[in-house]
């Protein structure tokens, strides 16, 4: 394990870094901050020892960089000054202690254990995000590159994205993926339908109600917004959304807080909103179905996800990769598919998108031989269509 000590005394970094290659921990020290800054971008450490009264950029500037440019190393804040406000603020910042000196290396190594089994428990957490919210984009076309470039630049920022593209295409996938890479993965995901929420509820089920507001209001109930707070949350099909609830979304946006619905209370929330259409919204503003102030608030940044038909010469790696989930999935072999068989898919016309190929390819492994070859398609898709 690798440890990075930022102190400007010598001799409390001397001595800290003593005690802890003695307890067989790699260590690095800095004399600023500026030099343990650079440290923690350019390596990966377990844990960061940081002190707050340094020359230049002090102990809560260095973590305000830190947790600016997402490094996920435990930052572990030391100071001669015990201030209660003081290491709160610190915690508050992203900190994951504070120890006052002199330094004790009981309450040292017990802090040290306990940050690098919370990292464990981030990196184990992650790992199953990425299982439950789906997989990387597949695909190297140059659009899926710029796609790809897109969600880089963004996800780490706390702009609203508006998703466009046809059925089928990806958008969920892409939202996914905005939120594995942004600040905050490791905050709750909600993803709502908005298509599939009746009219009558979708206040309730945006912003939540309180016992007896309603018939069936048995009890209190929290709305998507409030159980994405301090995440993200993913409004897909925004432009089958109600006037109505347009107005209150704006709200949310533009204040944030919202009220549940029978409350008199105002709750605040943190939330990231990552919206998704395949409507042009410009022509459900211009036939007023579509408010223009929720466009702009939502379109902060707009990611454009291209269809299976601009993007052919992915088919042979969509393929692969669908016929390796579902032999995965089934637990048997994976089947190959003929060269032949890849050249007819790639001349076909696909307006389901990245949905109707995935199920073709799943009719085809059943249905067809091993490899798959042109005849199966022949048989299987082009004379069902």
């Amino acid at each position: 394990m690798k440890i990075l000590i930022i102190d400007d005394e010598r001799a409390i970094r001397n001595s800290l870094k003593e005690i802890l290659e003695m307890e067989e921990y790699t260590v690095e020290t800095a004399e600023n901050g500026t030099e343990g800054f650079e440290k923690a971008l350019k390596e990966k450490f377990d844990a960061i020892f940081c002190d707050i009264k340094m020359p230049g950029m002090d102990g809560t500037e260095v973590l305000d960089k830190l947790v600016e440019e997402g490094v996920e190393s435990p930052v572990i804040m030391i100071s001669g000054h015990a201030d209660l406000d003081l290491a709160v603020t610190c915690i508050k910042k992203g900190a994951f202690d504070f120890i006052g000196k002199p330094l004790d290396i009981n309450r040292i190594l017990i802090t040290i254990k306990n940050a690098t089994d919370k990292a464990n428990l981030v990196s184990q957490t992650r790992i199953l995000k990425k299982k439950v919210y789906g997989q990387d984009i597949v695909g190297s076309s140059e659009p899926v590159v710029h796609l790809k470039e897109m969600i880089e630049k963004v996800a780490p920022t706390s702009a609203s994205v508006l998703i466009v593209g046809p059925n089928g295409s990806g958008k969920e996938l892409v939202a996914q993926n905005l939120y594995q890479m942004s600040k905050r993965s490791m905050g709750p995901y909600v993803e709502v339908n908005c298509a599939a929420i009746p009219p009558e509820l979708i206040d309730s089920e945006l912003f939540g109600h309180k016992k007896g507001s309603f018939t069936s209001a048995i009890r209190d109930h929290k709305g998507k917004f409030e159980q994405a707070d301090g995440g993200t949350i993913f409004l897909d099909e925004i432009g089958d959304m109600s006037l109505a609830a347009q107005a209150k979304v704006l709200r949310v946006l533009q204040e944030k807080k919202l009220t549940p619905v029978g409350g008199d209370k105002e709750i605040c929330v943190d939330v990231r909103v990552i919206a998704a259409t395949n409507k042009k919204l410009h022509e459900e503003i211009a036939r007023g179905t579509f408010r223009e102030d929720l466009y702009h608030r939502l379109s902060v940044i707009v990611i454009k996800v291209p269809s299976l038909d601009e993007r052919r010469d992915d088919i042979p790696e969509l393929v692969s990769h669908f016929a390796e989930r579902i032999a995965s999935d089934s637990g048997e072999p994976v089947k190959a598919f003929s060269p032949e068989a890849i050249e007819l898919l790639k001349k076909r016309e696909w307006p389901g998108n990245i949905r109707e190929l995935r199920n073709v390819v799943h009719r085809l492994i059943i249905l067809g031989g091993d490899p798959v070859s042109a005849q199966d398609i022949i048989d299987n898709v082009e004379s069902i269509q």
